[in-house]
């Protein structure tokens, strides 16, 4: 892998499937880069994550709401709200590679991966463990 931080894409994986991928090496264009400082000046009157309100959000919060907002933009079909909050999580959590979401439209969990890139995570073979108590009669 290579050791530069700025070099990893960002991908963002609902259900398992790899929906969005941002390549850190391409240069974004001040007009993105003033709109990523406008949402974070609106973020610092206060964000509500649940039923939460949160009056200084720190920059995980700060991810966990615009990661919201990009799951809620893919299932709008918003691509390109999807692509800004996208490139919002990519320029100011460099350390973040995967955003993965599980669920459905109304009830979606959302999990930051910090330590594997998509392309090693699919590398990785999926370790089964053996239910006895499960009625499926296939041997792991």
């Amino acid at each position: 892998m290579n050791s530069n931080k700025t070099d990893r894409k960002l991908h963002i994986i609902v259900n398992d499937t790899a929906i969005l991928a941002y390549d850190r090496k391409k240069l974004i264009p001040d007009e993105q880069q003033n709109y990523l400082d406008q949402m974070d000046k609106k973020m610092n009157a206060g964000i509500t994550l649940g039923n939460d309100k949160i009056e200084n959000p720190n920059t995980l919060q700060r991810a966990q709401y615009i990661a919201n907002s990009l799951i809620s933009a893919l299932f709008r079909e918003d691509y390109n709200l999807g692509m800004a909050m996208c490139t919002y999580l990519a320029n100011r959590i460099p350390d973040l590679q995967q955003v993965k979401a599980i669920g459905e439209k109304d009830e979606m969990s959302v999990e930051f991966v910090f330590d594997r890139s998509l392309e090693k995570a699919q590398q990785e073979q999926k370790i089964e463990f053996y239910n006895p108590n499960s009625t499926d009669t296939t041997t792991h």
